[in-house]
């Protein structure tokens, strides 16, 4: 079998040598190290491990706190989440997840051991910084347990890092996919997930050897074929000189010379029609291969646009939404983690010092009742992935601003005043919530407005009567 050489490149080789290697064959599985070489080397190792995440992340989630000075509570948790970098440990932790199999988010504070319990309430006095671990920093401490009569049968507990014990309450830890019984991953170190390039690893292996046949090919592309009649047995020194001086016209030769050739003499390109269209058709196979072993659509892998209109662009992109709605579900865990830390800080009772300066109501009311009120009412939800056009928002908004209408005329009538300012609170909650029509919100006083008796309206005069006069 005839060898392929790389001449004039000083780079090295981690790529070629395993991904090229013959040894790999279908159902093989990737160890720790191949994993991080197709991470960092491979083409669509990034696309597939980080991509999808940023694409998850592209839009921030939509928060609310109704049971509270809503617009003080998102305006504090959103600049805290912030200086955390919240977003970007997720993404990282996600990422090496999908990876190897398994990787963790862990925080630790000044002065603090990893292994003790830091209260709630106390997050918001300590320096905290977060890291992100993959499986060989953990390794040893999260093989997870198989025995079925366990109570952390396949779940994480205690978790090491490099020696040290962390409390579990201090880490979060995600699997990409769930684990197998008694099915042990050599990327994550233990019975836990799967890589996600552990199904497309040759697949991903036959890619590299595309991107080779690619450089052949381009290297190929300029090649002239020249048919010179050939001088006779006898060839003497001034005549293979005429010819070399030929041969150097030639490839000299740009657009605007002339270049003149005997009648029986011919000059052509490489003929390279039928590698172009088996090329095409392989390397559209593979990444179509690679994209069902990591369950994912692929237009992600093949970085083109959306078709517009009817056809396939509108069932890509439903199936692009789909599959990014399917990983921000996956990525909950880390998110309620963050969430749970966020609010803490935020909500601190320095911060409710001023809440209770701007807005009297809480000055009756202790720290704790306000925080877990405010607690258990956040609620964070994703947008919509395929964004509306604006035309069709409007219709969607004036459909349910008909709607709103018909029940307020229906039911205020037959309503007693206490359920009159339910009905219009309901109606200003429902109005407000449409930020694209009102960028004012509409604020009522409730309490007055259940309290409010409307004037009785005076008797009319009677007519006069024409036998009075």
């Amino acid at each position: 079998m005839a060898g392929l050489g790389l001449q004039g490149s000083g780079l090295g080789n981690s790529l070629l040598d395993l991904m090229v290697a013959g040894d790999i064959q279908p159902g093989d599985e990737p160890s720790y190290q191949l994993c991080k070489t197709v991470l960092l080397y491979h083409p669509l190792g990034q696309k597939m491990a980080e991509g999808p995440v940023r694409m998850a992340q592209s839009k921030p989630r939509k928060l609310s706190c109704p049971e509270g000075p809503e617009e003080r509570l998102i305006e504090a948790f959103n600049r805290e989440w912030d200086e955390l970098q919240a977003t970007k440990h997720i993404r990282n932790c996600t990422k090496l997840a999908r990876t190897y199999g398994i990787a963790s988010v862990l925080y630790g504070a000044d002065g603090v051991s990893p292994a003790a319990v830091i209260p709630p309430f106390d997050l918001a006095k300590h320096r905290l910084y977060f890291n992100v671990a993959d499986p060989l920093n953990t390794a040893g401490s999260l093989v997870l347990n198989q025995d079925p009569n366990s109570a952390d049968f396949q779940k994480p507990s205690a978790i090491r890092v490099m020696g040290v014990d962390y409390h579990p309450s201090r880490a979060c830890v995600l699997m990409n996919e769930e684990p197998v019984y008694i099915a042990y991953t050599n990327s994550g170190f233990g019975f836990v997930g799967r890589s996600v390039f552990q199904r497309a690893l040759y697949p991903l292996k036959s890619f590299v050897q595309t991107m080779i046949a690619d450089d052949m090919i381009s290297a190929k592309l300029g090649l002239l074929i020249a048919r010179m009649k050939q001088p006779g047995s006898i060839t003497d020194a001034l005549m293979a000189r005429l010819m070399g001086i030929k041969r150097a016209d030639l490839k000299a030769g740009v657009t605007g010379n002339v270049l003149g050739i005997a009648e029986t003499e011919t000059i052509e390109t490489l003929n390279m029609i039928n590698v172009d269209g088996a090329g095409k058709y392989s390397r559209d196979n593979i990444i179509a291969n690679i994209a069902t072993a990591a369950d994912m659509p692929a237009v992600l892998l093949k970085n083109e646009t959306f078709t517009e209109g009817f056809g396939e662009g509108t069932e890509d992109a439903r199936a692009v939404a789909q599959y990014v709605n399917g990983l921000q579900e996956e990525m909950k865990p880390l998110y309620d983690f963050f969430d749970r830390i966020v609010m803490y800080r935020a909500w601190s009772p320095s911060f409710y010092e001023t809440i209770k300066n701007d807005f009297p109501m809480y000055r009756e009311i202790s720290y704790e009742n306000a925080f877990h009120a405010w607690r258990n009412s956040f609620h964070a939800e994703w947008p919509s992935y395929i964004e509306e056009a604006p035309s069709e928002q409007v219709k969607t908004e004036e459909i349910k601003h008909k709607s709103i209408t018909s029940v307020v005329n229906t039911v205020l009538p037959i309503a007693d005043p206490q359920n009159k300012a339910r009905l219009i609170q309901w109606m200003a909650d429902n109005l407000n919530a449409n930020k694209t029509m009102f960028t004012t919100p509409l604020n009522l006083d409730y309490d007055e407005l259940a309290a409010y008796v409307p004037p009785t309206p005076p008797a009319p005069n009677p007519e006069p009567n024409p036998d009075n006069l």
